[in-house]
């Protein structure tokens, strides 16, 4: 029994799924975590929306400049050829379609494809951000979350409660135990993680999962190359 994914995990799995020519951008908190586990023998080229193209993974301390940050307000590395432009620039990109994927974080997904991911009810935050431009300018929203908050309510809902980022736009949630995709024909059940299975995904989850025919069990090793610890015991 391997136990739930840690947040390094969840990035780990997002990042098996992005490949060769993929423009993607990494939101704030697990998002962020995909760069460190992307294949180096892929180019997938990084945006950061505030003026970056060619984000390089995180940086250790001989490597730090303290002139790189992302949008996630963290330091940050450049690749190999990237491009560094004003953030007018940026969001043309966003909204124009020229990402081809954007990982983002979500309080809540609802069955139809709607999501939340920048206001709590009730608390004071900073704003939504770019996510809105993302959510309407990626053809391929993916949703980095736990798969309950933590007062154990389930996160993928009917319906959203918080205010919406954008509607019926998420194409793939990765959760800490699954990965679901969402169709035409509602919410599938891809992958789960050993120790789970179909009845409990579903008795976490508010919404109705059907279960794909090639649904399995996550491979997921026990450490990542970079000897982080992909899941919570």
């Amino acid at each position: 029994m391997m136990g739930n994914l840690s947040r390094d995990g969840i990035a780990w799995r997002i990042a098996r799924d992005l490949h060769e020519g993929s423009y993607v951008n990494l939101g704030v908190g697990i998002p962020v975590l995909v760069s460190n586990y992307l294949d180096p023998n892929q180019e997938i080229f990084l945006h950061s929306e505030n003026g970056i193209l060619g984000v390089g993974p995180k940086p250790d301390k001989e490597s730090l400049d303290l002139d790189l940050i992302s949008a996630g307000k963290g330091f940050c590395t450049l690749a190999l050829g990237a491009s560094l432009f004003d953030q007018q620039i940026s969001f043309t990109m966003m909204r124009g379609g020229h990402l081809t994927h954007a990982i983002l974080g979500a309080l809540e997904v609802a069955e139809n494809g709607d999501f939340a991911n920048w206001k709590v009810p009730g608390e004071a935050v900073p704003g939504v951000g770019g996510a809105m431009d993302l959510a309407i300018g990626s053809p391929n929203i993916y949703v980095a979350m736990t798969h309950v908050s933590n007062k154990g309510q389930p996160k993928i809902v009917h319906r959203c409660a918080a205010p919406l980022t954008a509607q019926q736009c998420v194409k793939r949630i990765y959760s800490d135990i699954a990965v679901i995709e969402l169709t035409p024909q509602g919410l599938v059940l891809m992958e789960y993680m050993p120790g789970f299975d179909p009845v409990k995904i579903q008795s976490m989850t508010e919404a109705s999962l059907r279960v794909s025919e090639h649904c399995c069990e996550m491979v997921i090793p026990q450490t990542a190359s970079n000897g982080v610890k992909l899941y919570q015991s």
